[in-house]
């Protein structure tokens, strides 16, 4: 998804909180990097558009909050079985 940055980081920004997704889906839907997602999202985003940083921003941080419950979950399928 080359092209417009400033287009890719606003795409970005509102499939993530229309869907409460983690950088790695949107990473993954998108057909880029995690590592370009957080660029785009924590540099490039606030110059363009701020009001949807801030929103994106408070999805980021929860997402962020709850990473270690996710990764304890996925541990506990894997030795059980369940994946």
């Amino acid at each position: 998804m080359k092209g417009n940055i400033e287009e890719r980081a606003c795409d970005l920004a509102v499939y993530i909180i229309e869907n409460r997704a983690t950088v790695r889906a949107a990473a993954q839907k998108f057909g880029i990097s995690k590592s370009t997602v957080h660029k785009d999202l924590s540099e490039r985003l606030p110059l363009y558009n701020r009001p949807l940083y801030l929103q994106v921003k408070a999805i980021l941080d929860e997402n962020k909050a709850q990473r270690h419950i996710r990764g304890g979950i996925a541990t506990r399928k894997k030795y059980r079985g369940d994946a």
